[in-house]
């Protein structure tokens, strides 16, 4: 592809980044009132209110999973600018639909809507894919990274003030944000795929089991998505379990495991807005696969054997550093398809992404409820954390096999 000019290029990351941090903002926004709108619509207690939330958690991520092939695909189409337009625009209905909710119908309604729109994070890489050359697509997919740290930072203490005037004050704000970032989209934002680089939309590939079926044509995409996978199961076990484990094995309380998921974000913004450039230029993407997954499982072994808390924020330094290993992951991917798929490569991953959040907090808070109710065979609370350390290694044997292998192309 013809790289775009200076300008440009610069413009379009940038709406990039300011899209993906708003989103993120945004949904940060209402994780500190959501609870409090299921009781006022439910008339329920916390309790039942905590399993309307999982539910809500659940449908969110299946409609991702189901549609992100399908969005990814309409992006390859009709180029990535109407796809992402549309997708912000719903968004800001999404959120008013949720403000103005009479029952709890309306949220899981909503939750429809923004797993559909939300699975527009795949035409978001695939636009950086567009933008960026070969050698520098890992750097610009921490882009994504940075900026989802960065919102989610942000999103919970916005949420958490605008939250003291009404559970529903932070939905039209965040609806507000939408809204604003649709019209500098409208206004800024370049097209990124050219008509003579467009492909039919198919709508045997438009599902999730169809573009895996189509990514046979890349076999090695296929089983860079296995290291892939491994590595978002493990991941994924932090909003699973972290605020339980923290409470059981350290008795912190809300303020202390907000401060703990602060320090988190602030580390993986930095990680992902300026250390990956410096390591992916200096080691290569295949190198920075190996070391950010190896620390990756470190920090994973230092939560699951931490004596005090101090030693998690410890251990969350490891962990937010091997974050480059994703965004040089998905660069080496996207370097194995065409111009014309990477769209469907990006739905593709995140429906994939979207599938361990479908199935992952469940495995993990059983493993956790195992190994400290009273059955347990031996009382270990950091067995969930224990368990992503493995994943997360064997994803790392899993990529050396394929590297070993000769089958990796255009990689660094």
């Amino acid at each position: 592809m013809r790289p775009m000019s200076s300008p440009p290029k610069r413009s379009a990351l940038a709406f990039i980044f300011v899209t993906i941090f708003l989103d993120a903002t945004g949904l940060g926004i209402i994780i500190p009132v959501t609870p409090e709108l299921i009781m006022e619509l439910t008339g329920e207690g916390v309790s039942a209110a905590s399993i309307y939330g999982g539910w809500l958690i659940f449908v969110y991520a299946f409609m991702q999973f189901c549609l992100a092939p399908t969005v990814g695909n309409l992006s390859d189409r009709f180029g990535r600018r109407p796809v992402l337009l549309a997708s912000l625009a719903a968004f800001s209905v999404d959120y008013l639909l949720m403000g103005f909710a009479p029952t709890i119908a309306w949220l899981f309604a909503g939750r429809v809507v923004a797993g559909i729109t939300g699975a527009s994070f795949g035409t978001a890489n695939a636009y950086i894919a567009d933008v960026s050359e070969e050698g520098e697509r890992a750097k610009n997919f921490g882009l994504v990274g940075a900026a989802w740290g960065l919102g989610f930072i942000a999103g919970p203490v916005i949420g958490g003030f605008l939250g003291e005037y009404g559970p529903r004050v932070p939905f039209f704000v965040a609806s507000g944000l939408a809204a604003a970032n649709f019209v500098y989209g409208f206004l800024v934002v370049p097209e990124t795929l050219s008509p003579e680089r467009r492909r039919p939309f198919s709508l045997a590939r438009a599902n999730p089991i169809g573009a895996a079926l189509q990514m046979r044509k890349h076999p090695v995409v296929l089983g860079l998505g296995v290291s892939l996978l491994l590595y978002q199961v493990a991941h994924d076990v932090n909003p699973s379990v972290w605020s339980y484990y923290t409470i059981e094995k350290f008795g912190w309380s809300e303020r202390d495991i907000g401060y703990s998921l602060g320090f988190v974000g602030i580390t993986i913004a930095i990680v992902q807005g300026g250390l990956i450039r410096l390591v992916i230029n200096r080691i290569g993407e295949r190198r920075a696969v190996y070391v950010g997954l190896v620390i990756t499982a470190l920090g994973f072994f230092g939560f699951a054997f931490a004596k005090t808390g101090w030693m998690m924020y410890a251990a969350i330094i490891p962990f937010s550093m091997g974050g480059f290993a994703i965004p040089a992951l998905r660069g080496i991917m996207s370097n194995q398809v065409p111009q014309d798929a990477q769209g469907e490569l990006q739905g593709a991953i995140t429906s994939l992404v979207s599938m361990t959040a479908v199935m992952t907090p469940p495995m993990m808070t059983h493993i956790f409820g195992h190994f400290t109710g009273p059955s347990a065979p031996f009382y270990f609370p950091g067995a969930p954390f224990f368990t992503a350390a493995v994943l997360v290694s064997l994803s790392v044997l899993w990529f050396g096999r394929l590297a070993r292998s000769g089958e990796l192309v255009r990689a660094s």
